[in-house]
């Protein structure tokens, strides 16, 4: 006769129930390479980042990530990607803070960003810079603003796409300053910083080490850092507050994610071994030269800090009366 023990046991895990099968899965993970989907292009920002994540995974604890580029729909065909994986471990999502705001930047989002994805990990966070048009005499924000109040006509944003942040700190500068310069949305950061530089729109946030470059050049003028302190990579451009505005303080984020169901003890595993070599990326230098300071935190760390973006995002697009497109 079957003791009642045993028969629990059975009867759980006929059911999916029991914690034996997940204990063994995480335990055994990973038996074979892990797709790192990157939903923008090669080259930029992010998938570097992927990259470099992806490089130190298999340095530190022999993991094979392959990184994949799947662009397209404002980032959303590779989130699908993942959204639909198997929940296995094998297929996860390296992306920016853009991920999280598609439903309220796109009319037909093709998921919900917070329920349709499991948290893994965050991994890096980038202050972002302000740049204006070098044809422009302003060397502040007070100065731009004394300006841009009297003649808001005279004045535009570029934003590389929408939802991105610096797309969300540009409604941000606006609601701060109490100003309504247009805001022109692009295809990308290049086409965006090029119609800067020529003087064909005045301003654009985006992150400070794709705009630096220029900056130092003398190609585009570099306002202000959007963070409490200034920045490592550029300790001579002032913060936000320093230049006029306080409060713009808004950073590109960047982390993992999983399919929907991925099983928690896969999810603690990769979450420690990303903690892991981001402490190590940070402690070599490898992170500030990318212009990002580490993070390491929990993966309900990480879902509290989503939350708390989706909401803070909502308040600025309404604000701003911004209707998904």
């Amino acid at each position: 006769m079957m003791r009642r023990r045993d028969f629990v046991s059975c009867a759980l895990a006929s059911l999916g129930l029991g914690i034996a099968p997940a204990a063994a899965q995480s335990s055994s993970y990973p038996q074979r390479p892990i797709r790192l989907i990157v939903p923008f292009a090669p080259g930029g920002g992010v998938d570097v980042l992927a990259r470099v994540l992806a490089d130190k995974l298999k340095e530190q604890k022999g993991f094979t990530v392959v990184v994949e580029n799947r662009a397209g729909a404002n980032g959303s065909l590779g989130g699908a990607v993942v959204q639909h994986a198997a929940p296995d471990g094998y297929t996860l999502l390296f992306s920016a803070a853009t991920h999280v705001t598609a439903r309220q930047v796109m009319r037909d989002a093709p998921y919900d960003p917070v329920t349709d994805f499991k948290p893994i990990a965050r991994v890096g966070a980038a202050p972002m810079l302000l740049i204006m048009a070098p044809n422009l005499a302003p060397k502040t924000i007070t100065e731009v603003l004394a300006q841009a109040r009297p003649h808001p006509e005279q004045w535009t944003f570029a934003t590389p796409s929408l939802g991105a942040p610096g797309h969300i700190a540009t409604i941000a500068f606006n609601q701060l300053a109490g100003t309504n310069l247009v805001i022109v949305p692009y295809r990308g950061t290049a086409p965006a910083l090029a119609d800067v530089a020529a003087g064909n729109v005045q301003l654009m946030i985006d992150a400070v080490l794709v705009l630096l470059p220029m900056a130092r050049s003398g190609q585009v003028k570099a306002l202000a850092i959007t963070a409490a302190r200034r920045s490592t990579l550029a300790p001579d451009i002032p913060t936000a507050a320093e230049s006029g505005l306080p409060g713009l303080q808004f950073a590109s984020w960047y982390g993992v994610w999983g399919p929907p169901e991925l099983p928690n003890g896969i999810v603690q595993l990769l979450n420690a071994a990303i903690n892991e070599a981001t402490r190590e990326l940070e402690k070599s230098g490898r992170l500030a030269g990318l212009g990002i300071e580490g993070v390491a935190e929990t993966p309900e760390e990480f879902g509290r800090f989503i939350a708390a973006e989706v909401a803070r995002n909502a308040e600025l697009f309404r604000a701003a009366n911004f209707q998904p497109l």
